[in-house]
């Protein structure tokens, strides 16, 4: 985990308003969901097995380790799973090298929540090599901490991650917005007590209680998400 957050910025006046944000990488800010399928399609290529494309909704959005053993166990390639994610990660740091795309509204969210002083996290189940390449697009200003799948003893789904977040912002979870786009980090980001906005990318999230679904970050500013904070659950 990485903090730059000054102490001044970590807690609202209003104990009923919006103390953080937490932004999920992949699907989310970038356009990257499909870099790590095709990632894992040419790797998986060059051990001789054809995954099925059925598959991309079952290792999506989650940690590198659930994903790699899942297509282990499901081709029999004869690899372990930390030589797979090794290759893995140099496969897709290789494609984001030739640029990475954000998702439409990314640049505006981001921009917005700095010029207004939000604290703002990147919460991400990537390891923390390429969350950190992927900030170098982004802008690392942009992000008073940033939270790693591979810095924490267990990622989403679980809520550790965003439960590390609220405690580097000094934040209460119960008043910190999350921004995700998969139904693994939107699992996480509830268990942890924060309020969710989904943003579906691969697959579809359906809407529930204290979680609005919408279909761009687009839809998505600073008055979006203190009115999600201060409604009624």
């Amino acid at each position: 985990m990485t903090s730059t957050v000054p102490a001044s910025l970590t807690r609202s006046a209003d104990g009923a308003a919006l103390q953080a944000v937490f932004l999920d990488m992949d699907g989310t800010l970038v356009d990257t969901e499909g870099f790590w399928w095709d990632a894992e399609v040419e790797v998986f290529a060059d051990l001789g097995h054809q995954l099925d494309e059925t598959w991309r909704d079952v290792v999506v959005g989650g940690p590198m380790t659930r994903s790699a053993g899942y297509l282990i166990e499901a081709t029999g390639a004869d690899i372990s799973l930390a030589e797979l994610t090794v290759l893995l990660n140099d496969k897709f740091e290789d494609r984001i090298g030739r640029g990475v795309p954000l998702m439409p509204g990314a640049e505006r969210l981001l921009a917005e929540l700095a010029a207004h002083n939000v604290p703002t996290a990147l919460v991400s189940a990537s390891h923390r090599r390429i969350i950190d390449r992927i900030m170098a697009s982004l802008g690392p200003q942009y992000f008073a901490l940033s939270v790693a799948g591979d810095e924490v003893p267990r990622t989403k789904p679980h809520p550790d991650p965003y439960l590390l977040a609220a405690q580097g912002l000094g934040a209460d979870p119960l008043r910190c917005a999350v921004v995700e786009d998969t139904a693994t980090g939107v699992a996480a980001a509830e268990a942890a007590g924060c309020r969710v906005v989904a943003v579906p990318s691969v697959a579809p999230i359906a809407p529930a209680a204290g979680r609005i679904v919408v279909q761009s970050l687009e839809e998505v500013d600073l008055l979006f998400l203190r009115t999600l904070i201060t409604s009624p659950h």
